[in-house]
């Protein structure tokens, strides 16, 4: 597969990516090829420096930027030179099977949803998070942030990824799938959660537990726990400003390192048509090399095609 990389993207680059990238390369098979998009002068220099043949990788040049702080739809329209713009019609040409990115994740997703498009039946694309059990593996925490005005039926949608995310990726059998609430009893909530609770209660796709508390989030009682994007946003900052927090005072811990997002690499939007990763901004080498490793992993498991097939099969089951 071709694998195409932002150079661009992120506040170490185009350092870190392009290191990040010689890391993965070292450990791909020979018939996978990162394709690094950016400035080709800025890339040929870096591998000239770092004594890396530029052979083992293919370059594509797209000199511009997409900042942070500038509007999405609007940098995509004006730049379309841009490492992310031209990413995108890579991937929607099937140049490349799969599309990372630490940069502009507001671009990345309206790059996304107009170019390789949501799978047919999708509500919204999701995203999720992870969160490291004690007793091992990781839950998925979905959504963190694309949606934070879920609608329960949008929730309910959650969970379908979100079981599919983790039997596929992180290779769970049968995933418990919980909706996060203040409460376990099914009346407990916002009118939003307990509409969703009915939606999840009566579903034929997932195995649905109810309802979970924040005290159940590092526990090995559930695989998925479903909120909406706000919720979801907020918890996993304060998770990481946790750990921070906890590096800054010098605790060292075995379950504790579990917490280091570049473990992690990146995060898919889930509902695509294609393979999509969306890195931290704050990503080191580490982080894009396993970036670059899960995009390939995503692609592998076949999650895009799975998740067509459950919504088709979700779509018989209801006429």
């Amino acid at each position: 597969m071709r694998i195409g990389l932002d150079v661009l993207g992120g506040d170490f680059a185009p350092k870190a990516t392009l290191q990040g990238a010689i890391l993965a390369q070292r450990v791909l098979p020979e018939s996978d090829r990162i394709v690094l998009i950016g400035d080709q002068e800025v890339i040929l220099d870096f591998l000239k420096e770092e004594k890396i043949n530029p052979s083992i990788f293919d370059i594509v040049n797209a000199p511009d930027l997409i900042g942070m702080d500038e509007q999405p739809t609007k940098a995509l329209l004006n730049k379309p030179n841009s490492s992310i713009s031209v990413g995108f019609r890579m991937l929607k040409h099937k140049e490349i099977q799969a599309f990372a990115s630490a940069g502009s994740s507001g671009a990345m997703m309206v790059g996304s949803i107009y170019n390789v498009n949501t799978i047919q039946g999708i509500l919204r694309p999701s995203t999720p998070g992870y969160i490291p059990k004690e007793t091992g593996g990781q839950c998925v925490l979905i959504d963190v942030g694309t949606n934070p005005d879920s609608k329960p039926d949008m929730m309910y949608q959650f969970g379908l990824l979100g079981s599919l995310f983790a039997e596929n990726v992180f290779h769970v059998n049968n995933p418990r799938v919980g909706l996060l609430n203040i409460g376990s009893e099914e009346k407990k909530g916002s009118l939003t959660t307990q509409l969703a609770f009915q939606l999840m209660k009566e579903s034929k796709t997932y195995n649905f537990i109810g309802n979970v508390e924040g005290r159940e989030l590092f526990r090995d009682n559930v695989d998925v726990i479903v909120c909406d994007g706000f919720v979801g946003n907020i918890l996993l900052k304060q998770i990481e400003a946790m750990y921070r927090v906890f590096l800054k005072r010098g605790m060292k811990d075995s379950y504790l390192d579990r917490f280091n997002y570049e473990i992690y690499g990146g995060t898919p939007i889930l509902g695509l048509n294609s393979t999509v990763l969306v890195g931290h901004g704050i990503s080191n080498s580490t982080a894009i090399r396993n970036m670059i490793l899960t995009s390939k992993e995503i692609h592998d498991a076949k999650l895009t095609q799975k998740i067509k097939h459950a919504l088709e099969r979700f779509a018989l089951n209801n006429i």
